[in-house]
């Protein structure tokens, strides 16, 4: 059963962020990601909601628990701590 997931986060420039986002999309596909939204806060463009679908629940958490996730979000400019739900759909 496919799962998703939305991470919700701040970063400190949107452009910045969204390259570094868009270069780690193979790491995202070979963890399972089936697809990805990208949405930013009509209030405050640095504040960052991503939606992605995962093959499996369990990729999903893997991934998130990877060490070169948590490179990547200091790399881009991550800086808050994510909020992450974990979603089936209705």
């Amino acid at each position: 059963m496919s799962i998703h997931i939305l991470i919700r986060h701040e970063v400190r420039d949107f452009n910045a962020w969204k390259s570094v986002f868009v270069s780690a999309a193979d790491m995202r596909h070979g963890a399972g990601e089936t697809s990805a939204q990208v949405f930013r806060d009509a209030d405050n463009p640095n504040q960052v909601t991503i939606i992605n679908g995962w093959d499996t629940a369990e990729r999903a958490e893997a991934f998130l628990n990877n060490p070169d996730l948590a490179n990547a979000m200091e790399q881009a400019g991550v800086i808050s701590e994510p909020e992450v739900i974990f979603m089936n759909e209705a």
